[in-house]
């Protein structure tokens, strides 16, 4: 709940085992597919839905859907048979051994697919647009009768899926993205004179990988997200910052958010299959700018643009992320045995539960809230003048309600 919103209480259930289940172990026909970008733990959680299924609850029929939503119908891609043997060594590895894509929703032709190959238990993993066609496949399932139950386990690289504390894969992202950040620093301070070093990271519509990288780094002179507008000249203006980190230090880091400066590049009305919007190249913006800016005030740079972003993405979880992987898959898999559907499994408040998919899509994806603590601290590292308007109801400092005189 950010400032000014109102107060409200909101109940889900707890994650975890039950008593009884809907399902016999035995008639479970189960399918998990993988759909939109990379993130780091995709396999992890594949393995572990296996593994739990297997192990904790005795069945023995699992496919894997290949290439996404198109893999239910997609004749190139016919769907494989997992066993524990078979997923015993894939979390060693990043990405999804299933293969994923962008789009390829079809409900007809993956309720065909459902009804032919006799799947009870489905497991989606995907972001909020997949979770929207993961709850119009479950409502679909109902409205026909079929005893078949839909859990979803909310993936994206962004952070950006709401309500959860976080999304599997986003803390081994923001520690690959160190090594990115470390590069430009050292191109930075080794390209004479006056290194400047610039890191894009991922981030559409939302800045979470940039803003928790730099605090992660500490050597991070500026800072660019989506959710803070652009200055690039005139007393907030981030070249004139840059400029005096690069008079005091002798060289500057700067890390961009692939959606940042929207408002000044102008939106592109094409879209990618999923339906994302694509971005103008924000990178290649402000390196040009940074070396207009400088060579208009006569002092030449060596300006050096690193593009990692879909390395952070592609690397296998660390510890952290292999264990929420773990949780989460288990979870799913407990939900769905004892008969849930519609469903998605989320940590809330450092707690596993089961939410329901339209309260996940609908107030999907999120962004960092300009006013929070987050983005405080990212303008407390970084020194970088705050491009955010306050809100009217803080524009005018608060008055002190009691100020201490004397000694205790």
């Amino acid at each position: 709940r950010t400032r000014g919103m109102k107060s409200s209480t909101r109940l889900f259930v707890r994650a975890g085992p039950r008593e009884f289940t809907h399902f016999n172990p035995h008639d479970v026909r189960a399918a998990v597919v993988t759909c939109g970008g990379l993130c780091p733990g995709l396999n992890n959680v594949i393995r572990e839905i296996v593994r739990s299924l297997y192990l904790l609850y005795g069945c023995d029929h699992v496919l894997g859907i290949r290439g996404g939503y198109s893999g239910f119908y997609d004749r190139t891609l016919p769907p494989i048979t997992m066993t524990p043997d078979m997923v015993k060594s894939v979390h060693h590895q990043g990405g999804t051994f299933l293969g994923s894509s962008r789009g390829g929703f079809d409900l007809e032709k993956i309720m065909l697919f459902l009804e032919e190959t006799g799947v009870n238990q489905l497991y989606i993993i995907g972001g909020d647009g997949t979770h929207r066609g993961a709850h119009i496949i479950a409502m679909e399932c109902l409205e026909r009768g079929l005893n078949i139950a839909v859990a979803g386990i909310p993936k994206t690289i962004d952070n950006d899926v709401a309500l959860i504390d976080r999304s599997f894969g986003f803390q081994s992202s923001v520690e690959e993205a160190q090594a990115a950040i470390k590069s430009a620093k050292v191109e930075a301070m080794c390209n004479l004179p006056r290194g400047i070093g610039i890191v894009k990271l991922m981030g559409r519509s939302s800045g979470f990988i940039a803003a928790y990288s730099t605090l992660a780094s500490g050597d991070v002179d500026l800072c660019l997200v989506p959710e803070a507008p652009l200055v690039l000249e005139g007393p907030q203006g981030c070249l004139g910052h840059l400029k005096r980190r690069v008079m005091q230090k002798g060289h500057a880091v700067v890390v961009v958010a692939e959606g940042a400066g929207e408002e000044l590049l102008g939106k592109n009305p094409k879209t990618d299959a999923s339906g994302n919007k694509i971005l103008p190249k924000i990178g290649e913006f402000m390196k040009a700018e940074i070396e207009r800016y400088f060579s208009a005030q006569g002092l030449p740079t060596a300006v050096k643009y690193i593009d990692p972003s879909y390395m952070i993405r592609s690397v296998k979880a660390n510890s952290s992320d292999s264990l929420y992987c773990m949780q989460l898959a288990q979870n799913a898999v407990h939900g769905a045995m004892a008969g849930f559907t519609a469903f998605t499994v989320g940590m809330m408040g450092n707690r596993l539960v089961y939410i329901p998919i339209p309260e996940l899509t609908k107030a999907s994806p999120r962004t960092m809230t300009p006013h929070g603590r987050t983005w405080e601290r990212v303008l407390g590292t970084t020194r970088q003048p705050n491009t955010v308007p306050l809100p009217r109801r803080c524009a005018k400092p608060a008055e002190p309600i009691l100020q201490h005189k004397g000694t205790l």
